[in-house]
């Protein structure tokens, strides 16, 4: 079997009728979805298969759909014979990662996934931020585009996504003053369609409450490497694995860093828990030019 990476998407990939395709596949995805619509009391099938897609794009709604259909993709995947070696999941895509490693298992994870969301779009309600793509820029340069602007109000870096693609995220006019700044850098920004400020201090409250309720749920040795968001590096111990999670929600994304501990486990292949390649497409920027691994996703 193929020595496999398994990738899980957060928000940004989604798209009405995710899904339609695998629900023939065997019962995991339809038993996935009746489980989380118990826990989460929302109507996730509908909202996912048939939208409207401003309804899914919410984020109460959205986080544990991707959380489910990605858990279901996972199960497909191992069934064809792919063998997990390790796991990392971009910002929500955390959850499915630990999931898969067996730290906790799915009821758990779409528990704690209903609940976050709930807190993610509370905080984005109580204070409105935004977050813009910067393109054509190092990270390194971006960062410090983010500490000027903190003249005018709080922004940071969200995501290290690629070399050149980096995500700040904070106060609409912090934003908007590091995208000014980029463009005289000639980078270049794009906006993104989101209402809340992800992995940014306008996070906080949020994060506050959902560490409460970490601390009281265990976290078991995961069978095999877990890469959190706010290292970028295999980790194993139970414990360091909550305080990540922990951190996660106002802190960076690692995805650069992320790619690269991965490749250097020596993968046959990454395969994206995903119909189609979001995450993914992110690693394929990071990897070296002459490497020859696959990116894919479930066929």
């Amino acid at each position: 079997m193929a020595k496999t990476a398994f990738l899980f998407p957060g928000q940004g990939g989604q798209f009405v009728g995710q899904g339609q395709k695998f629900l023939d596949r065997g019962p995991y995805l339809s038993a996935l979805l009746n489980l989380a619509e118990e826990i989460s009391g929302l109507r996730l099938k509908k909202i996912s298969l048939e939208g409207p897609l401003e309804e899914l794009n919410q984020t109460v709604n959205l986080q544990p759909a991707i959380l489910t259909l990605s858990l279901a993709l996972a199960k497909i995947l191992i069934d064809e014979g792919a063998e997990p070696l390790a796991a990392a999941g971009h910002s929500l895509g955390e959850y499915g990662a630990l999931t898969l490693a067996g730290v906790f298992d799915e009821e758990k994870a779409l528990c704690l996934v209903a609940t976050r969301a709930k807190l993610c779009q509370r905080a984005a309600e109580e204070r409105p931020g935004a977050m813009a793509a910067i393109l054509n820029l190092p990270g390194e340069e971006v960062a410090k585009l983010c500490e000027l602007a903190t003249a005018v109000g709080q922004v940071a870096p969200a995501n290290f996504n690629a070399p050149t693609q980096t995500v700040v995220s904070g106060e609409v006019k912090a934003v908007s003053a590091v995208v000014r700044y980029a463009e005289l850098k000639k980078g270049k920004a794009i906006i993104l369609p989101v209402s809340g400020a992800f992995h940014s201090p306008l996070m906080v409250p949020a994060a506050a409450e959902m560490k409460a309720i970490l601390l009281e749920t265990e976290f078991r040795k995961p069978r095999f490497p877990v890469l959190p968001n706010a290292l970028g590096e295999p980790v194993d111990d139970p414990d360091r694995l909550k305080e990540l999670l922990i951190e996660q929600m106002t802190s960076p994304v690692l995805w650069v860093k992320t790619a690269e501990s991965l490749v250097a486990l020596g993968p046959d292949e990454f395969v994206e828990c995903w119909p189609k390649l979001y995450v993914g497409s992110l690693v394929k920027k990071c990897l070296p030019k002459d490497l020859k691994i696959n990116v894919r996703v479930p066929a």
